[in-house]
């Protein structure tokens, strides 16, 4: 999915979708710990799934012990947990089986946010370090594809897989020019999005309400932090001046 691009100086927003526009984490942790079943592996304590969320799958089950003979194996079962078999109860359906990647819900307040940006003229680009082919149902299923302009993220290969990656690639898509005066923001709730906004040399702007620990934002950089959803369209609008 890409995005229109004219001659005029532009206004990108980049946002994370785990955690930034949905809380995603049901489907996240739930796979995870089958992807952890099926390796014959122990499952990782509460705080360490939890930090699953963010970044890509292949280095947190690296930092959670899989062994390197196993690593391809247990990114293989997690998504298809994740993306392909109904093995959870869908939140939204009782009684309904769903793959993991629909055990979410959009954060209450993002639709308007979004539009009121877009309506400010700001273009927005989805950046994730989710698989597209895994956040392209996800944005469809809730609707997001209707609230963005682009969406951009990892690949299935694992040849672009850090949020500094999958930056560039939205930079290409987007014909991102600074020399023409365009400028850009990243906007997510975990040190990956800090960190890699910072390696394109754009800032990030942090959201309390994903996944975060303590500090985490503020430690990696993040130029802003803020608390609530209905604090990002002025957050924003107050970066770009």
């Amino acid at each position: 999915m890409s995005a229109a691009t004219g001659a005029q100086a532009r206004k990108i927003v980049l946002l994370d979708l785990d955690g930034t526009l949905t809380a995603s984490a049901p489907g996240i942790i739930a796979s995870v710990m089958k992807a952890y079943e099926s390796l014959g592996l122990t499952v990782p304590d509460d705080a360490e799934l939890h930090r699953f969320i963010g970044p890509a799958i292949i280095e947190s089950l690296r930092r959670n012990h899989v062994p390197d003979g196993m690593l391809q194996q247990g990114v293989a079962a997690y998504r298809s947990y994740y993306s392909e078999i109904p093995a959870f109860d869908d939140p939204n359906n009782p009684g309904h089986k769903v793959p993991g990647h629909f055990c979410s819900s959009v954060f209450e307040g993002i639709p308007r946010q979004l539009a009121a940006l877009r309506a400010d003229g700001f273009l927005l680009a989805l950046a994730t370090a989710k698989p597209e082919y895994q956040a392209q149902p996800v944005c469809e299923h809730f609707g997001i594809d209707r609230m963005i302009d682009a969406l951009y993220g990892a690949s299935r290969d694992l040849s672009r897989l850090n949020k500094d990656q999958v930056i560039r690639y939205a930079f290409a898509g987007l014909n991102y020019d600074p020399g023409r005066g365009d400028r850009a923001l990243m906007v997510g709730d975990r040190w990956t999005d800090v960190d890699g906004a910072i390696s394109c040399g754009i800032d990030c702007l942090g959201c309390r309400w994903g996944y975060a620990e303590r500090n985490e934002l503020e430690e990696h950089g993040a130029y802003r932090v803020i608390d609530r959803v209905e604090q990002l369209h002025d957050a924003v609008a107050e970066y770009f001046g």
